[in-house]
């Protein structure tokens, strides 16, 4: 198939001509032969002066690149160099795996030439003692509610794993695959940083910038071809941009929309935009008023004119949102009547809450590249229903340390996950680390636990449609749009393949790029 074929075939399937274009530049690049050496210099934002290597602590894109530099997990979620495949999960430190039936105990099979970076050989009590260091009783762990359904983890022999769970899991290999599950050491400290990945730490500057560097032992050979990797934290948008146009570095994530036309005009610079199930939310709080009243929260879904953002904050870079989180490419994906904007139902909502002050979004560029702007459309949009929308704007640094999950609305974003199960449980589910609108009923939570086992995939649609359900009429989340991952790069960068996942090829650019000379 020739170029003019792609595009005239990409346009048939509603995929946009700047959009079709990235996905052949990311199929030219992957073709290309890698080379070794090279410093990549990488900007992103979501950096923070209180953060640590621990993998447990991580909630943003700088410690995600990162931490994927220096651990690896059992499981990877890609698509290798076809960009037109599904990513589904692949083999990392376990280099194979199976279920017993039901699914509630599996086997993994650890890979026995791996060593990390203070050359201790990888063994099956290190990935127990990794894997546990999320149950603990007092784990802070984003990724502790997954391990909820967990009853054992067990070391058989020194290269097999066993993991027992109180109720199947058909999806468990995708859960393994959560960037926070990075494998170290037995009894070391994760903030340390010493794993088993393709870099090992050289030096960190908490919210400022890493150094890494080759780990000339790594068990890939088709991974980690530049000499060392520098990650900056660049939390504005506009600075990410001029760092990348004036070749202070070679990669930057979140590029805003607004930028794409100019940046693909810039023989110097190639964009990498692919569409999946990243979005942009607005989280109320539901444990605290005004929000914990469901006709306040209902008047805000109805307030926002979705379709104005879209049009002028991502200019046509994703789609509409609609208050549930999964988004149309996955399986059980639920196509809820989209709710429109409606000033009348959301003054007829507004006036049943009993609430007659402003409601006050507190926002920052710092949460999502647009995010102030968006607010400023909601803000006017919601003026026609007669409601006080006041932006409060805040700083971008600290704003994940001291806004969201703080104040009582903000602003937020979410890269998705591979699976609606992971999505759900890491967001929504009342014990959730990161259920950021603090939504808890235990219907849902139920009907989780119950959709997870079920390995008939007919009986498991109506279950996530009606969990969809659940969170787009009840939950806190204002979900106005899915957003195309849109990361840039130097045309010296090569094999950046862009993944639906996860921006920066699935937070793993650094291991997967080299540099042309």
């Amino acid at each position: 198939m020739n170029r003019r074929d792609f595009l005239r075939r990409s346009a048939a399937l509603g995929i946009s001509t700047a959009l079709a274009g990235s996905m052949l530049s990311n199929v030219a690049s992957a073709a290309d032969k890698p080379k070794r050496g090279g410093h990549l210099l990488i900007g992103l934002n979501g950096a923070n002066a209180g953060d640590s290597l621990d993998p447990a602590t991580f909630t943003a894109s700088h410690l995600q690149v990162t931490g994927l530099q220096l651990y690896n997990t059992l499981v990877e979620v890609d698509s290798g160099l076809d960009v037109r495949a599904k990513p589904s999960a692949q083999p990392s430190l376990a280099e194979k795996w199976e279920a017993k039936p039901g699914a509630k105990e599996w086997i993994f099979k650890i890979r026995k030439d791996v060593t990390f970076h203070n050359g201790k050989p990888l063994t099956a009590a290190d990935v127990v003692y990794s894997l546990n260091h999320h149950r603990k009783p007092d784990s802070k762990s984003g990724a502790k509610s997954l391990f909820a359904p967990v009853a054992d983890i067990k070391a058989n022999g020194t290269h097999e794993v066993v993991i027992t769970l109180n109720s199947g899991n058909a999806d468990l290999p995708y859960l393994l695959a959560d960037y926070h599950l990075g494998i170290g050491p037995e009894g070391d400290d994760f903030t340390k940083g010493i794993g088993t990945g393709a870099f090992m730490l050289e030096n960190y500057e908490p919210g400022v910038r890493t150094l890494t560097k080759r780990n000339p032992n790594h068990f890939r050979s088709d991974r980690g071809f530049v000499d060392s990797v520098e990650t900056i934290a660049i939390n504005d948008p506009t600075a990410r941009l001029n760092a990348l146009i004036s070749g202070s570095v070679h990669l930057i994530n979140r590029v805003d929309p607004k930028a794409v036309l100019s940046l693909s005009r810039n023989k110097g610079v190639q964009v990498f935009e692919i569409l999946g199930p990243s979005h942009y939310t607005f989280p109320m709080r539901c444990d605290i008023a005004p929000f914990n009243n469901k006709d306040l929260r209902l008047a805000m879904k109805f307030a926002i004119d979705r379709q104005a953002i879209i049009d002028k904050v991502l200019v046509g870079h994703g789609k509409i949102g609609n208050d549930q989180p999964i988004g149309s490419t996955d399986l059980f994906y639920a196509n809820i009547a989209q709710r429109p904007f409606d000033p009348e139902k959301a003054k007829f909502h507004f006036k049943n809450s009993g609430h007659n002050a402003p409601v006050v979004l507190s926002v920052s560029d710092g949460a999502f590249t647009g995010a102030v702007d968006a607010a400023q459309i909601y803000q006017a949009s919601a003026k026609k229903a007669g409601i006080d929308l006041q932006i409060d704007r805040v700083p971008a640094d600290g704003y994940w340390d001291n806004v969201w999950m703080k104040k009582p609305w903000c602003a937020s974003y979410w890269d998705g996950r591979p699976t609606a199960d992971l999505m759900l449980s890491v967001v929504y589910k009342s014990d959730a680390s990161w259920n950021e609108t603090f939504w808890k009923r235990a219907d849902f939570d139920k009907l989780l636990e119950t959709a997870r086992a079920e390995l008939n995939v007919s009986k498991r649609k109506k279950m996530y449609y009606d969990l969809q359900q659940m969170v787009h009429e009840d939950g806190g989340e204002v979900i106005p749009m899915f957003n195309n991952t849109i990361d840039a790069g130097s045309s010296k960068v090569k094999g950046f393949v862009a993944l639906p996942t996860n921006l920066m090829s699935g937070y793993r650019a650094p291991e997967k790029v080299w540099l042309e000379t």
